[in-house]
């Protein structure tokens, strides 16, 4: 019998390279985090090097001995690539792959090959391809002489991948291509928010740090159905799901992507036609991992990503997650987020803690309300079901005036619905 022969993509082997110039336990931890980035893309990391410098080197981000030794590695170790925990600039790209004679990578290009591997809607796609297309303009010269070796793997996959080889030119205009189809995207996204607002519905935009558990919270509340891993990004495409409460109460919640520390300027700009449901929302849930020790960064790295969003002046629910992997005491020692509106601890795993986020919710619902109470004849018996359909109903009763009716309703709708 002929042997089988395994098609299998190899399997890629790397090396984890950082260089600090300062905090020590923070460039511990952002290593840490491309680890998982690097395992998330599909490779496996099988060393990790930092190098302590005053500042990274402007030719070839590591300096020479620090370069030898990365060198003695990928041949003891036998690793396929080097990926870098900055964004390396061409010249960076250029000189440290001729030194080293491997494939390098930096932590942008693992980001956006995960977010390649993870659109699937066309807005989401066309995203990708636009930061990827951005990101490769400016490295066309730089990532030429390691083209012929890339066979597979990190920095190759998705749409973006058969523009590598074309030129500069034809680069920025599919760019401008992308943009006119964000655009178009962006006018459907901004029809559906005017017929959203029709229905007076108030939103929430959950966002977080990647893997924080949005995806599970809203799953939990609605019954979305979406994908939730515990990995990084492990979903891109928003999506948006209506929670009715217990009282009848309802708001629509949207899953945004997640946040991450050096998250690439190419992401922040191709993605915020999707981040501008954040924008535009009444209120902003914040998810928080509180069993992560790095739980204080994260939360400064969501807050800064929002304000350079422009996504200001909203009602906030910070929401502790994951209470459920905390011992003892822990739980009683979170830090208060004293920059919020609310704050709440639950288990999106478990369900602990999600009626106090609904009494949260549906309070913030009813104060964008108008209280109304009044005697309707039985002839207006219609404007009761535009208080069941948009507004709350506390009571009704049929008496022999009419129908009196207590309700909090929207204020758009009040004096329609109180005049007789």
């Amino acid at each position: 019998m002929a042997e089988l022969i395994d098609l299998k993509e190899l399997e890629e082997r790397v090396i984890l390279v950082a260089v600090n110039v300062g905090d020590e336990r923070e460039t511990s931890s952002s290593l840490d985090e491309l680890e998982e980035l690097a395992q998330t893309a599909g490779a496996v990391p099988i060393a990790r090097i930092v190098q302590n410098r005053e500042a990274v080197h402007p030719g070839t981000y590591l300096g020479k001995g620090k370069i030898l030794e990365v060198r003695e590695l990928l041949a003891d170790t036998g690793a396929t690539g080097v990926i870098c925990d900055d964004e390396l600039s061409p010249a960076q790209l250029r000189n440290l792959e001729d030194a080293l004679d491997t494939k390098v990578m930096d932590r942008t290009m693992v980001i956006l090959d995960i977010f390649a591997s993870r659109a699937h809607t066309r807005e989401g796609k066309i995203q990708v391809e636009l930061a990827q297309l951005r990101y490769r303009a400016i490295r066309l010269v730089g990532m030429r002489n390691s083209l012929s070796r890339l066979g597979g793997g990190i920095g190759t996959r998705g749409p973006g991948e058969k523009k590598l080889e074309t030129d500069r030119r034809l680069i920025h205009q599919r760019i401008g291509q992308l943009k006119r189809e964000l655009e178009d995207v962006k006018r459907h996204r901004e029809v559906t928010r005017q017929h959203r607002e029709k229905n007076y519905s108030l939103t929430a935009a959950i966002v977080g740090y990647t893997n924080a558990g949005k995806s599970t919270l809203l799953n939990r509340l609605t019954g979305a159905g979406i994908l939730a891993e515990n990995k990084l990004f492990a979903t891109l495409d928003p999506t948006t799901r209506a929670f009715v409460m217990a009282d009848g109460q309802q708001i629509l919640l949207t899953d945004t992507v997640g946040f991450i520390r050096k998250l690439p300027h190419h992401l922040i700009d191709a993605f915020k036609s999707t981040l501008e449901e954040a924008r535009y929302s009444d209120v902003i849930l914040h998810v928080v991992d509180c069993s992560n020790p790095q739980m204080d960064m994260q939360m400064h790295v969501v807050k800064e990503t929002l304000r350079e969003l422009e996504i200001v002046d909203k009602t906030v629910v910070t929401v502790f997650n994951k209470i459920d992997r905390l011992e003892g005491k822990e739980t009683e020692l979170l830090p208060r987020d004293f920059s919020s509106d609310y704050q709440v601890r639950i288990s999106a795993k478990t369900g602990d803690g999600l009626k106090d986020l609904e009494q949260i919710l549906g309070g913030i619902i009813r104060s964008s309300r108008v209280y109304l109470e009044k005697v309707y004849p039985y002839s207006g018996a219609g404007k009761i079901q535009t208080i069941r359909a948009y507004g709350q109903l506390l009571s009704e009763e049929y008496t022999e005036q009419g129908i009196a009716v207590k309700a909090y309703v929207p204020a758009e709708l009040f004096e329609g619905l109180y005049r007789d």
